[in-house]
């Protein structure tokens, strides 16, 4: 019974969407998916800051959950949205390091749709430290992204603006629903967010080229590489389902030739109901995960 409701669901889903989306395999995404609980992914990160390394740590939280896709927020009744529900990955992504005598602290979050052939509903990033802190919302309507950034620098202060494209932050979730749905080739591409933010460059789409290949130990390697901005990242993951990913790195060159190379190497994974961890006596998880 439960296999046939969810059969239904599905295909709900789908028949109220647009295009409906190939390559996620249903039986081996809901068993390892719809079980109530979110995979965290902790990582050893070393940061270049101000030309500097620093060592911190990275976490990766992937899960699913019902989001309106009129409204872009997660449904609080699910049951009720009908035609509006659909079922995203969310990827809640955060750095935390420290330079000097202050902290950083980033957090991306994207939700990409699961069965419909779409971008990411909505792409936000936040970074605060001790001289303030920004804030950027994407939100995909009509074909393109709508996109806000706030920031106390006065050269990007609140600004609104439109970007057709799609972003390099949803290249994980798109990983993890299958690596053979990312484009291969050249593409335009909106840079991740949190760059945008550490380099104060203009928000906007580029050039990128992204090319996959097989490394040893049943590992693949992604790459995407831009030329107008001079950067790079590079996503080890698992070939088979689902899809792990094992580590990340973004190289920068600088004008004076300089590459800055960012590295996150995944210490630990857990899988876990973590919202309904939180006593005292939960915080031995934390330390359980390396945190």
């Amino acid at each position: 019974m439960r296999r046939l409701l969810l059969l239904f669901t599905v295909l709900s889903l789908i028949s109220c969407g647009g295009n409906p989306r190939s390559g996620v395999d249903e039986d081996q995404f809901s068993g390892y998916w719809y079980q109530g609980k979110a995979e965290i992914n902790v990582f050893d990160l070393e940061q270049y800051r101000y030309g500097e390394r620093r060592e911190g740590t990275a976490v990766m939280i992937f899960v699913t959950e019902d989001f309106s896709k009129r409204n872009q927020v997660k449904l609080d009744n699910p049951q009720d949205a009908g035609a509006d529900a659909r079922k995203v990955l969310k990827l809640n992504m955060t750095r935390d390091f420290v330079t000097g005598v202050y902290p950083y602290h980033t957090m991306l979050s994207v939700f990409t749709p699961v069965y419909d052939e779409e971008n990411a509903f909505k792409i936000t990033a936040s970074m605060t430290e001790w001289c303030g802190q920004s804030f950027t919302q994407m939100n995909w309507k009509n074909g393109s992204y709508r996109a806000q950034l706030f920031s106390y620098f006065e050269s990007e202060g609140d600004q609104e603006i439109k970007l057709e494209g799609p972003s390099e932050d949803e290249i994980f979730n798109t990983i993890r629903l299958n690596p053979s749905i990312v484009p291969e080739g050249d593409i335009r591409l909106i840079p991740s967010l949190i760059f945008q933010r550490f380099s104060h460059i203009p928000l906007k789409v580029e050039r990128a080229s992204i090319s996959k290949r097989s490394i040893s130990g049943n590992q693949e390697e992604l790459t995407v590489e831009y030329k107008t901005i001079n950067r790079k990242l590079v996503v080890r993951y698992q070939q088979f389902f689902p899809f792990e990913i094992l580590s990340w790195e973004e190289l920068q060159t600088k004008p004076d030739g300089q590459i800055e190379r960012t590295i996150a190497t995944r210490r630990s994974m857990e899988k876990l109901d973590y919202w309904n961890k939180n006593k005292l006596q939960d915080e031995e998880l934390r330390r359980a995960l390396g945190l």
